[in-house]
């Protein structure tokens, strides 16, 4: 028999044929009710979790959708040349110098949420990235203060890429801590579901402005008004992150260090990265696959698109709307299934999705015709949603409650700094030092083979509880599910 807590903190027996209160028993369950061995959860608190989570996410990816589909007029505002190819690269010179600034901001953030608590480094997280996209819309342009303008659009990025250094190990943390063992995929899922939100927004928005404003308007003062909107964004999304409680396995941790008279300890950064070898390179392997096909697809492509095809601009702005829109509509599914047959599967199929599929999607991509463009992008977007959908429930799940905030943020924000922010990049100067406009595909398709070795050794996670943490179940579920989660 197993106990369920009532609101007035007494403890009454649950029915062993339907797992409800005895007679005995008048209260709900609170918020979470942890036990020793089973953590009890309230559906309701759960969602408001994942929400506050999405919302940075979709904030930081915002302003990626920004600068992403503004890149042309940024290099004309931040870089003058007579050379577009030398403008793009300079702008996404500086997109990418952000990545570089993003393992330090997880070696900063990461531990300090495995010391202090996930949610106020969250806060603080959001602060931050909120006035790094906000300072960006206040820059005067190169016309105005010559090259003092490229080195604060520089400063603005490394502050972005300080905050974000914590942002996404810190919320995949968060979700996952709250999330019941059974539908961790389902709600790690909606924090990529904020993602592409947040993108579909800032590229939206710079549609609608492309479309509206002349060049000279969009020149002088349009590529501002994206930008300046992250202030109020920031705000919400602190109002909603402060509301939030601690995570239950954080609280269980607290809860050991009180009974023991003595404060969470300070793991050393060596512990952090020897300790947990292993899972980093797992870890790196798996954020690699992820993050470059995330950035070919949702950053690099709309430039792909204008600069090298010579494509329409709107059309290809349009058609990179529609694969993310597909996306979130199959997103909160995939998550889904991931819960059902496994992480591991869903990611394998991703990587040999994209290894067999990427050359035939980039010729499609090349061929021009509106149609053919869609269905090469759809192809695409459907193969990235393997990892959106279950990368955020598989990533903590590498690693034990003391060091998991910390040891994610480290091996995350390594990898993307090395492989992910650095794709469109890197892709470009590819293309201008060959001419081979098949560069995107083989990259990818390199990425692939690595990920799918990072597959073949990661154990399954699906329905499990995370390491160092105790099964967790939903408030509604019956007593043969937590004695089944116990067993």
């Amino acid at each position: 028999m197993v106990a369920f807590r009532s609101s007035s903190g007494r403890t009454a027996p649950l029915s062993p044929t339907k797992g409800r209160p005895l007679p005995t028993a008048t209260a709900v369950a609170p918020r979470t009710a942890p036990r020793s061995d089973v953590t009890v959860t309230d559906p309701a608190l759960v969602k408001r979790a994942v929400k506050a989570a999405a919302l940075g996410n979709a904030m930081e990816w915002f302003d990626f959708g920004v600068y992403s589909y503004i890149a042309v007029t940024l290099g004309k505002v931040f870089f003058p040349s007579g050379n577009p190819t030398a403008q793009l690269l300079s702008t996404f010179g500086a997109f990418a110098a952000a990545f570089l600034v993003r393992p330090l901001g997880g070696m900063v953030f990461g531990p300090l949420g495995d010391r202090i608590g996930r949610q106020k480094v969250l806060a603080l997280t959001m602060i931050m990235m909120a006035a790094g996209t906000f300072a960006i819309g206040l820059i005067p342009s190169y016309g105005a203060i010559g090259v003092g303008a490229p080195l604060l659009l520089l400063a603005a990025r490394l502050v972005q890429g300080f905050s974000t250094g914590g942002e996404y190990a810190g919320a995949s943390t968060f979700i996952a801590e709250y999330a019941p063992d059974k539908k961790r995929g389902f709600f790690g899922s909606w924090l990529e579901f904020g993602t592409l939100a947040g993108y579909i927004g800032g590229a939206g928005l710079v549609t609608l402005m492309t479309a509206l404003l002349s060049t000279e308007d969009l020149l002088s003062w349009g590529w501002r008004i994206p930008f300046l909107i992250a202030g109020p964004m920031g705000v919400i999304g602190l109002y909603l992150r402060m509301r939030l409680e601690e995570t239950p396995a954080f609280a269980a941790e607290l809860a050991k260090a009180s009974k023991q008279e003595k404060d969470r300890p300070k793991v050393p950064l060596r512990e952090l990265v020897t300790g947990q070898w292993r899972a980093l390179l797992l870890c790196m392997g798996l954020v690699l696959v992820f993050n470059v096909t995330d950035y070919m697809l949702l950053s690099y492509m709309p430039s792909y698109l204008t600069s090298e095809l010579k494509y329409d601009e709107t059309h290809g702005l349009l058609v990179v709307l529609g694969v993310m829109a597909l996306m979130m509509i199959v997103q909160p599914f995939a998550g889904a299934l991931t819960d059902r047959i496994g992480r591991r599967p869903v990611i394998a199929a991703g990587c040999a999705g994209f290894l067999a599929l990427s050359v035939p999607a980039v010729l499609l991509i090349r061929q021009g015709s509106l149609l053919a463009v869609a269905l090469g992008m759809g192809a695409l977007g459907l193969l990235l949603v393997c990892f959106t959908a279950a990368m955020p429930a598989a990533l903590p799940a590498l690693f034990p409650t003391k060091v998991r905030y910390g040891s994610l943020s480290i091996g995350f924000n390594v990898s993307v700094s090395l492989f992910g922010g650095t794709t469109p990049l890197v892709v470009t100067a590819l293309i201008g030092a060959t001419g081979n406009m098949m560069m995107p595909a083989y990259y990818m398709m390199a990425a692939a083979v690595i990920g799918g070795v990072a597959v073949w050794f990661m154990t399954e996670s699906a329905g499990r509880p995370l390491p160092g943490s105790a099964p967790s179940v939903e408030s509604i579920d019956s007593a043969e599910s937590i004695e089944s989660a116990d067993r």
